[in-house]
């Protein structure tokens, strides 16, 4: 039914006015108790073998929504509804911002990809909080992802990521660090060793303070070289960050035809954010928690991501030809996989065939 009103309606529109349309709707639902529990019974992940614990933190399945849907924090709730194990919020920045200039999100349907350059467009850090200090009526496990303001020079960067540290670091599950998305000018700069050690020692530092100390990941870019991936890796481990987000959006526009600006995610990534994970856990095996992210379109892909080594596995874009209940078909299917090959517990396959 979804794939249908997506041909014949939504793909008619601009995708930008549909994902506002869409998370107008969401929020909605996050404030209607009745209904949202109701959801929350049916599609979230219940079976006991599905449960994931990752840097002290209890997950009740692999599958989560990964950053760039809900910027601002106000879907929480009804995506934990969904059927999404966890969601990581953001990308969100000390200081509200516009974004970049519309056009800016772009639907590549026969690639079953997406190019984005909304440029962190977020109502800021405070307003974030706000939102994540409300009460919630159902489980809800969320990451915090934070960026860069645009207007803010790159000598100034490490204060800026303190700031937003310091409003949602206590309000956030897990908080990760975003150096890689490439609509903010300079951004992916900070991905070098010698800029990302200082940036990421000053938010661990208040990571590290709140109360239940926050678990630090750093997300990084499938753009990276082999050696700089293993270099991230190093650095990870040197200073005890609890893991790494792979891949963002690329650049590259290897395998689909438009060479609209922005970055590329959905169906084309899916090989290289699989060669980046493989790379990392033959790097820091299970020293460090390895979030999967690109290209990620159905159950076999987390699958395969689990047994490459992935403790968590995230996907977004094809949430936008697979519909609503995407993620609960996933947990579903990845049930059905471990009864059929007789596996009680999902940490019996992470890695498997890692090397």
């Amino acid at each position: 039914m979804y794939r249908f009103v997506f041909t014949q309606v939504l793909s008619r529109f601009d995708p930008e006015d549909v994902h506002h349309l869409t998370v107008g709707a969401l929020r909605l639902l996050s404030v209607t108790p009745v209904v949202k529990r109701l959801v929350h019974r049916r599609l979230a992940p219940r079976d006991p073998a599905l449960r994931v614990q990752a840097f002290g933190v209890h997950f009740p399945g692999p599958f989560g929504l990964a950053a760039g849907f809900d910027k601002d924090a106000g879907c929480v709730e009804a995506m934990s509804a969904l059927g999404f194990s966890h969601v990581e919020v953001g990308t969100i920045t000390a200081h509200a911002q516009p974004g970049n200039a519309r056009p800016r999100l772009f639907r590549l349907v026969k690639d079953r990809a997406i190019i984005n350059r909304m440029g962190f467009n977020n109502a800021g850090a405070s307003a974030a909080a706000r939102a994540l200090g409300r009460p919630r009526g159902v489980p809800a496990v969320v990451g915090v992802n934070i960026g860069k303001t645009k207007v803010v020079p790159e000598a100034e960067a490490v204060h800026d990521y303190v700031a937003s540290a310091k409003e949602l670091a206590p309000l956030a599950d897990y908080l990760v660090v975003n150096v890689s998305s490439p609509n903010t000018p300079g951004l992916r700069n900070l991905q070098a060793v010698e800029l990302l050690r200082p940036l990421l020692q000053a938010v661990k530092e208040v990571a590290d303070s709140t109360p239940r100390r926050t678990p630090l990941l750093v997300k990084i870019a499938p753009d990276l070289a082999d050696d700089d991936v293993d270099a991230v890796a190093d650095l990870a481990l040197e200073l005890g960050l609890d893991g790494i987000i792979a891949t963002n959006t690329t650049i590259s526009r290897e395998g689909v035809s438009s060479t609209a600006t922005g970055g590329l995610s959905g169906r084309p990534l899916k090989a290289r954010s699989l060669e980046v994970l493989r790379r990392l856990r033959a790097r820091v095996g299970d020293r460090l928690v390895l979030v999967s992210v690109g290209g990620v379109e159905n159950v076999d892909d987390v699958w395969e991501r689990l047994l490459a080594g992935a403790t968590l596995v995230q996907g977004y874009s094809a949430l936008i030809y697979e519909g609503p209940l995407w993620a609960h078909r996933v947990h579903r299917g990845l049930s059905r996989r471990l009864r059929r090959h007789g596996v009680r517990d999902l940490r019996e396959i992470i890695g498997r065939t890692a090397t």
